[in-house]
């Protein structure tokens, strides 16, 4: 039993050590580059499945409407300076927008530390999908993002572990997206060999949507992306828009 607490200490101790030289790696990027986030905002896409797809609808529609936006859309994670330079260069070719998939692993590592969020979306959290993680390591990652305080919150009110999430709050809003969602809600949806479309309601608009991407698991990544995009403030010509114009 001993040796085994042992063990434990020593685990908590280095990482606390890593945690903390993570930590301080983030600060020293951050004023290496110029701290360019503060002129952009941050939108932060996790969960297990969808991040990427998401990601790219949410960059189309954002084209749409005519604004300047970089994308990081990747499931497999990351590092702090990977990131702090993706953020300089986006910022010198004159984003706005910064949109960034989280893997759970990347959050562990305290990639994101420092950094203002604007919006943090869930896609889903499927047990399936987990790689070396256990479902507490994982949660206990994803909290990690939400402890940041982003200003909106949204969360797919569909999912199996929804109440895991209810304690995750935005500063501003939080959302919820889905077919019980109580802002962006799916009313119906059609399903064909090489695309699918979606009826959905954004608070009292109705909207018809339709992608490229093929199969069930497409409506629910369309919700969030309009989620996501109405805690912007875009329009629901730009949403439709912009989910048609992305091809996987």
């Amino acid at each position: 039993m001993e040796k085994r607490e042992d063990l434990n200490q020593t685990k908590n101790k280095n990482g606390g050590f890593k945690a903390k030289s993570q930590k301080l790696k983030a600060k020293l990027l951050k004023s290496y580059y110029g701290n360019p986030i503060k002129d952009m905002k941050l939108i932060a896409i996790t969960g297990t499945t969808g991040k990427t797809t998401v990601a790219h609808y949410v960059h189309e529609i954002l084209r749409a409407a005519d604004e300047q936006v970089a994308v990081l859309a990747s499931d497999q994670p990351f590092k702090t300076q990977m990131l702090h330079k993706f953020l300089s260069d986006a910022w010198k070719a004159g984003a706005n927008y910064v949109i960034v998939t989280v893997p759970a692993e990347t959050l562990r590592d305290n990639v994101f530390y420092g950094l203002p969020v604007h919006i943090a979306a869930m896609t889903n959290f499927v047990t399936a999908g987990l790689n070396d993680l256990t479902p507490e390591e994982y949660l206990e990652d994803e909290k990690t993002l939400f402890d940041m305080e982003p200003d909106v919150v949204i969360l797919n009110r569909d999912d199996a572990n929804y109440d895991t999430f209810t304690e995750f709050k935005g500063k501003k809003a939080t959302i919820e997206y889905g077919l019980t969602g109580k802002d962006v809600k799916i009313l119906n949806s059609k399903l064909y060999p090489k695309g699918t479309e979606a009826k959905i309601s954004i608070k009292s608009e109705i909207i018809d949507v339709a992608t490229f991407v093929p199969g069930e698991v497409a409506v629910p990544y369309m919700a969030c992306a309009a989620a996501i995009a109405h805690a912007l403030g875009i329009k629901a010509d730009n949403i439709i828009d912009g989910i048609a114009e992305y091809t996987a």
